[in-house]
């Protein structure tokens, strides 16, 4: 059991290293050996759990997926109403990346074009947003002649884009700037009278996140 424990502990501290890294240069000029310096393990040790880099990558990308799952799922069993839990879930997401390391180098790991492999963690946010969007449609919630799949893509692409963005610079990823976003799309996605109820800002207090870094 200690041995089991101390294994599980080391794989973390790869995973956690590991993003931080991939996040700092990217995948191709990330080097193994700065990633167990930064874990503090030995090169030995870092194979006994990851044969090379690429499935490394994997491991933090799949982490990170489960973190934005974690994410997402608590938002929506604390909002009711589907839209404005996609609202609340953007905000919820761009606090992630501020302040979870592995959540971070896994949407950084998603967009590198040197990896050339469908990502686990974008694949979830979409459709976590396509879902909220679907049963926002089906409840009434989106303005006449707004069709569920193109507001998907729309918040998709945007919050997508705010990623990217936010690696060089965090305050793209500010509740501040989120509610700008959410300002503009709210008035054309939402229909009457969801429109003047629903919260640009969030409605609900930031959720506390175990993993940060």
């Amino acid at each position: 059991m200690v041995k089991q424990e101390r294994a599980a502990r080391t794989r973390r501290s790869l995973i956690g290293a590991a993003a931080e890294v991939f996040a700092e240069v990217g995948f191709v000029p990330a080097s193994l050996g700065a990633i167990s310096r930064r874990a503090g393990v030995s090169n030995g040790a870092l194979h006994f759990h990851f044969a090379n880099k690429s499935m490394l990558a994997e491991a933090v990308e799949a982490e990170a997926a489960e973190r934005v799952r974690c994410v997402v799922e608590a938002v929506g069993a604390r909002q009711g109403d589907p839209l404005q839990a996609v609202v609340d879930a953007t905000h919820e997401l761009m606090g992630a990346l501020l302040r979870d390391v592995v959540v971070r180098g896994g949407f950084h790991l998603a967009g590198d074009i040197a990896r050339r492999a469908e990502s686990p963690l974008r694949q979830e946010w979409q459709r976590w947003v396509e879902d909220g969007l679907r049963r926002a449609a089906r409840g009434g919630a989106l303005a006449p002649g707004v069709a569920w799949d193109d507001a998907a893509r729309l918040i998709v692409a945007a919050t997508v884009g705010l990623e990217v963005l936010g690696g060089a610079d965090g305050s793209w990823l500010s509740r501040q700037n989120v509610t700008r976003l959410w300002d503009l799309l709210l008035p054309r996605l939402a229909g009457r009278p969801y429109a003047g109820v629903l919260v640009s800002s969030g409605s609900l207090p930031p959720a506390t996140h175990p993993h940060t870094g």
